[in-house]
């Protein structure tokens, strides 16, 4: 980073460069995520849980005084070990998550593919049900049409 922007943080209140590094991170993070909904590659429903974390992080990053608090009322002495269980939380609750939303697609695939086994069934007994003249556009046994009329 160039000094004219290390200055200019600085002198805004971002002291440290892990701070500026963890907001510029999270600034990208939230560019990616808004891009992604842009090109309809990420759905709005994961797209606000993932600017969710990402807003959380920003606070996190730009609010020092937020983590030491919490860390101190939950009874942590180091408030990077409260950061890295806060991540880890969060991480297991977007695998939670995912995991409900997968098993749910998983569920519906399922139905779905059985729904078309069915529909290739039937289809199938219908042609084979008009190969065999027992159908309703091939003459009946009788000689007569489907419509009765010969």
């Amino acid at each position: 980073m160039n000094t004219a922007a290390a200055t200019l943080l600085a002198a805004v209140g971002f002291g440290s460069r892990v701070q500026v590094v963890a907001i510029l991170v999270t600034v990208i993070m939230l560019l990616v995520v808004i891009d992604l909904v842009r090109r309809r590659r990420l759905v709005e429903r994961y797209a606000l849980l993932w600017m969710l974390v990402a807003l959380t992080l920003l606070v996190l990053a730009t609010w020092d005084e937020l983590l030491g608090w919490g860390s101190e009322l939950v009874g942590i002495e180091v408030p990077s070990n409260a950061l890295f269980l806060a991540a880890f939380a969060i991480g297991a609750l977007l695998l939670l998550n995912f995991s409900v939303a997968i098993s749910k697609l998983s569920e519906q695939t399922k139905m779905l593919a059985q729904e078309v086994a069915r529909l290739d069934a039937q289809i199938r007994q219908l042609a084979d049900d008009g190969e065999n003249g027992t159908g309703t556009d091939g003459p009946a046994a009788d000689g007569t049409t489907a419509g009765g009329a010969n």
